[in-house]
C-alpha cells in the first residue's frame, strides 16, 4: 500500500517533486533541522536509487524521517485520499514540467498539467478543511520582455509559452485563494536558478558539457542562440531557502524569489572555457534559429519585497555558482 509509513506526532511537510532539484535541496533544509518534521515526497519515478544518491552528495543527516509516496496527482482521489492521511502542516509544489522548451513541444499537456495538479491539492485541502501553509512553485517565464526595469510583483504579466500560461493561472488562483480564505498559500515567482542537479537540456550545463567535450577532442563548437541576453541566475538552494522562509513565516500572495542580479550568457561562457583552459572565441557558434520568439533580451528581477519582509537574500554569487555546476 502507499500508505504503510507510519504517522508520528510531527510536523508533516508534503513535497510534490521532491526528485528535482528544488525538492532535493529542501528535503535538506528540514530533514538537516533539530525540529521533528516527517517528510512526505511525491514522485512518480520507480527508482529513486540517484535521488538517494544526490541526498548523500550534498550531506543530508539522515532520512529516517522522509517517506517517498508514489502516485498521480493528476489524479483527484489519490490526491485527497494522501492529503487526509497526512494532514499536512505545509506544501511544497515543486511538481510538474519543469521546462519551457519541453512544453512547447507538448503544448496542450504541460499547461494542463501544471493546472490539473494545482487544482487537485488547493481543491482537496479545502473540501478537508485543511488550510495548511502552501507553497506554489510559479516562474518568471511570466512576465512579458522587460529590457529596463527590474521586474517586481507588480510587473505586467504577459505569458507566451504553455508553461508559463499554466503558472500564470495558478498565480492568480494563488491570491484568489489567499483572499477569499484568508489562506497562507503563497506564490513563489521563482527566477532561473541552478545546480549541479540540472541535466543537459538547461543552458548552463549545455555550455558546460560542450566545453567539457571539446576538451576532450569529442566536440569542436558550442552552438548558442545569443550571448548577449541577460538573465538573473541564482542557486538553487538559495531560492529553495527562499521558499522556505515564505511558508515558515506564514507568507500569502505573491513574492519574486531573485538575486537581483543581472547576468550575460556570454558571461558563462567566460568562466567555463576558462576553467576548462580554453580560448571560448574559437569555439562559439552563434545559431539565431535557436532562439525563442518572443523571448525577453533582459530578465532580472527586483526582490526587495522578500528582503524587506523577512530579510531573505541569495548566498552564493554568480561565479560561485558557475563553478559548483562544473564540479
Amino acid at each position: 500500500s502507499i500508505y504503510s509509513f507510519k504517522l508520528a506526532y510531527m510536523k508533516n511537510v508534503l513535497i510534490t517533486g521532491i526528485t528535482g532539484q528544488d525538492g532535493l535541496f529542501l528535503a535538506k533544509k528540514y530533514l538537516d533541522r533539530k525540529e521533528d518534521n516527517s517528510i512526505f515526497g511525491i514522485s512518480r519515478s520507480k527508482n529513486l536509487e540517484s535521488f538517494y544518491q544526490n541526498l548523500e552528495s550534498i550531506e543530508v543527516k539522515s532520512i529516517d524521517n522522509l517517506n517517498m509516496v508514489n502516485i498521480d496527482l493528476n489524479n483527484k482521489t489519490h490526491v485527497f485520499d494522501l492529503l487526509k492521511k497526512v494532514k499536512p502542516q505545509a506544501i511544497y509544489n515543486f511538481s510538474g514540467p519543469s521546462s519551457v522548451y519541453k512544453s512547447l513541444v507538448d503544448k496542450e499537456e504541460s499547461s494542463k498539467t501544471i493546472k490539473n495538479i494545482f487544482d487537485n491539492l488547493t481543491d482537496s485541502l479545502i473540501e478537508l478543511n485543511n488550510f495548511c501553509n502552501f507553497f506554489q512553485a510559479s516562474s518568471s517565464e511570466m512576465y512579458e520582455n522587460i529590457s529596463n526595469n527590474a521586474i517586481d510583483e507588480n510587473t505586467k504579466m504577459v505569458p507566451n509559452s504553455p508553461y508559463a500560461v499554466g503558472k500564470y493561472e495558478n498565480h492568480k488562483k494563488v491570491l484568489k485563494l489567499s483572499e477569499e480564505y484568508n489562506w497562507n498559500i503563497v506564490s513563489g515567482i521563482m527566477f532561473n536558478h541552478e545546480s549541479e542537479f540540472r541535466d543537459d537540456s538547461y543552458l548552463i550545463k549545455k555550455i558546460i558539457t560542450s566545453a567539457k567535450e571539446i576538451k576532450n577532442k569529442k566536440n569542436s563548437k558550442l552552438q548558442l542562440g545569443s550571448v548577449d541576453y541577460i538573465r538573473d541566475w541564482s542557486f538553487a538552494g538559495d531560492i529553495v531557502n527562499g521558499a522556505h522562509t515564505l511558508v515558515e513565516n506564514n507568507a500569502k500572495g505573491g513574492y519574486v524569489i531573485g538575486s537581483g542580479v543581472g547576468s550575460k550568457i556570454l558571461d558563462i561562457v567566460k568562466i567555463v572555457f576558462n576553467y576548462y583552459n580554453l580560448n571560448w572565441e574559437n569555439y562559439l557558434e552563434i545559431n539565431e534559429g535557436l532562439l525563442r520568439k518572443g523571448d525577453a533580451e533582459v530578465k532580472v528581477s527586483n526582490p526587495l519585497k522578500i528582503e524587506s519582509h523577512f530579510g531573505w537574500k541569495t548566498s552564493m554569487d554568480f561565479n560561485e555558482l558557475i563553478l559548483r555546476c562544473i564540479n
